[in-house]
């Protein structure tokens, strides 16, 4: 093998790893479906990727690094204050879902697919996680309640680890060499390389997060320490135990989400940028490792074991667990039907596969074709029906619309008045109750805390908002507002008034509200001279640039409002459409139509004579 074609190998991987994202990011479908494709045509179809002999012996610390950073991020999600609203259900998905799942999963592929005993405990322990890196963004595409939400997200990454130890427990015992072997020994090694392996996720983490924020470690350096970090302690849990590297890493990460640093924010986004490569990667590799000769000899078995798996064992597992809890019915049903596995599934199937089939254990060959088969019919089924049940069963609470307005002044009140009257969802949110007192007078929800706060901000409703727009009298408030929501929300969906260029600010982090962009200052002047909100609905005869001219610089557009109440801005970038019977909310000065007209005319007669002079 030559080292230019492997480079490009590995430059392909890349490509089409991010190609595949970027799909699936534009079409709305899961990034899994085309990262599988991707990775069977470079594969079986074509010939051109074989992890197997292009990397050699190198795949298998490939995906085992890939997966200990995946799951360090997952960990670094895992905020114990956001248990506040699910913590009930986490607790009986975790401690009763977790050993039923775990029968129900493990009989459903004994008599589903006919693997062994041995084998089929492996694969049900494994089968217990359900997919953080799955669920996150399938949970973004929906607006549920928090507690269904946080359930389902906790579950995911909480079974990550717990999958692994189940899923090692079972390796250990197929691959013990022991003097004894017995399920007490195997237990006791399990157990104690298990605590050894959480001690040092946790000071790790602990010993991070101290260093941090004392100016031990200078910036730039942080986000390659962590990543290092990561690697060397879950290489040297993996020493004392193969696969308990997975739970150093994944308590690191809680640990350091619960005691965050000024850096947290910055490495976490780090990482998920990282983990975005590595997903992308690893699941193209895998997937080029399919062997289409076995998969096909078991074609129908598979069609059996997921159909036990999904109308079975999942029901069965979350209506149990959940049984006399205060979750009600419908997001019990909910919750039972979604369970999809990803790239975590299928990279741990791998590592165990990879060893067992080295062993020659029957049937270790069926490991990573099932896992595929199910990660993308459960992605594919899940991913394409959750909106429809959630609707189905009355717990979906509709699409992001609206404008949340950061800052209480006025012209975000003329503004919040004006959307008010127009049907449009508003709420104010501000740090002086004082202020919001103006806002509460005309019947428009609050919120009374700081938007840089991160623990208040988690509890605000952000996600069934459209737009995000900081109006506040401070242009570097705004301005960190839109910095600390952009990569939360999108930065398309937040926005700033323009900076004023008497306080020095000439930046602004966000998209800036008017074509013309105007500050604060200046809207607030306006304000002051009476300038207020009209709406104009759009015609065959009267149309936008009919509007432009009407308008003249006596007034701005601010957005479009369509039939169905969605609202698009007009910014600095941005500037929508607009089509009959499309209306436009405009910011007008007081003066009238015809006072507007004499202007123009007196404006143009003056321009004209000085032409003629």
């Amino acid at each position: 093998m030559h080292l230019d074609t492997l480079m490009v190998k590995i430059a392909l991987i890349g490509v089409l790893g991010l190609a595949a994202q970027w799909i699936a990011w534009r079409t709305g479908r899961p990034a899994i479906v085309f990262l599988l494709l991707s990775g069977i045509v470079v594969g079986p179809v074509l010939g051109f990727l074989d992890p197997e002999a292009d990397f050699g012996e190198l795949q298998e610390p490939i995906i085992k690094l890939a997966v200990a950073v995946i799951l360090f991020e997952g960990g670094l999600s895992l905020r114990f204050r956001d248990l506040i609203h699910a913590a009930g259900a986490v607790k009986r998905l975790i401690f009763l879902g977790v050993p039923l799942g775990f029968m129900f999963c493990t009989l459903a592929v004994r008599y589903g697919v006919g693997l062994s005993w041995e084998l089929s405990m492996l694969f049900g322990g494994i089968l217990v996680v359900t997919g953080p890196t799955v669920i996150g963004p399938l949970l973004r595409e929906l607006n549920l309640p928090r507690r269904t939400g946080d359930a389902l997200k906790w579950e995911a990454i909480i079974n990550d680890p717990i999958g692994a130890l189940l899923a090692i427990g079972i390796f250990a015992w197929l691959t013990y060499e022991g003097i004894e072997i017995d399920p007490v020994n195997i237990g006791v090694d399990v157990l104690v390389a298990t605590g050894i392996a959480g001690l040092i996720g946790f000071a790790c983490g602990w010993a991070l997060t101290w260093l941090f924020p004392r100016g031990y470690v200078p910036e730039y350096l942080k986000a390659p320490l962590l990543l290092v970090t990561v690697i060397g302690s879950f290489v040297a849990a993996d020493l004392v135990m193969h696969e308990s590297g997975l739970v150093t890493v994944t308590v690191m990460g809680m640990v350091m989400a619960n005691k965050p640093t000024f850096s947290t924010q910055a490495l976490r986004r780090f990482k998920e940028d990282l983990v975005v490569l590595l997903i992308s990667g690893v699941f193209i590799i895998l997937s080029a490792t399919l062997n289409w000769e076995v998969v096909s000899r078991v074609q129908w078995e598979f069609v059996i074991y997921l159909a036990l798996l999904m109308f079975v064992a999942r029901p069965a597992t979350v209506l149990t667990a959940l049984l006399f809890s205060d979750v009600p019915w419908r997001e019990r049903l909910f919750i039972a039907w979604i369970a999809p596995r990803g790239i975590v599934a299928v990279a741990i199937t791998g590592l165990f596969a990879i060893r067992l089939e080295q062993r020659g254990v029957p049937g270790a060959e069926l490991l990573v074709p099932l896992a595929f088969a199910t990660a993308i019919a459960t992605i594919v089924a899940h991913g394409f029906t959750a909106k429809w049940w959630a609707h189905r069963l009355g717990i979906d609470q509709g699409r992001a619309e609206g404008l949340m307005l950061i800052g209480v002044n006025g012209f975000s009140l003329a503004l919040a008045k004006a959307l008010k009257n127009s049907d449009i969802k508003v709420e104010v949110v501000d740090s002086s109750k004082f202020a919001l007192r103006a806002a509460k007078k005309l019947e428009v929800p609050t919120h009374h805390g700081d938007m840089l706060d991160d623990d208040w901000r988690h509890h605000l409703p952000l996600a069934n908002f459209n737009t995000v727009i900081a109006m506040t009298e401070t242009d570097a408030f705004n301005a960190l507002v839109c910095s600390e929501l952009g990569p939360e929300l999108g930065y398309d969906k937040v926005a700033q008034a323009g900076p004023d260029q008497r306080t020095g600010m000439t930046t602004a982090r966000g998209n800036v509200i008017f074509q013309e962009q105007p500050s604060v200052y200046d809207l607030l002047v306006r304000v002051g001279e009476g300038w207020e909100f009209s709406r104009t609905r759009m015609s065959e005869q009267f149309k936008m640039k009919d509007l432009r001219e009407y308008l003249g610089d006596q007034g701005m557009p601010f957005a479009v409002i369509r039939a169905d109440k969605s609202l698009e801005l007009f910014t600095s970038i941005t500037q929508p459409t607009v089509g009959e019977g499309d209306v436009v909310l405009s910011f007008t000065a007081p003066d009238t139509a015809e006072e507007r007209k004499e202007k123009r005319d007196a404006e143009r007669e003056k321009k004209d004579a000085k032409e003629k002079a």
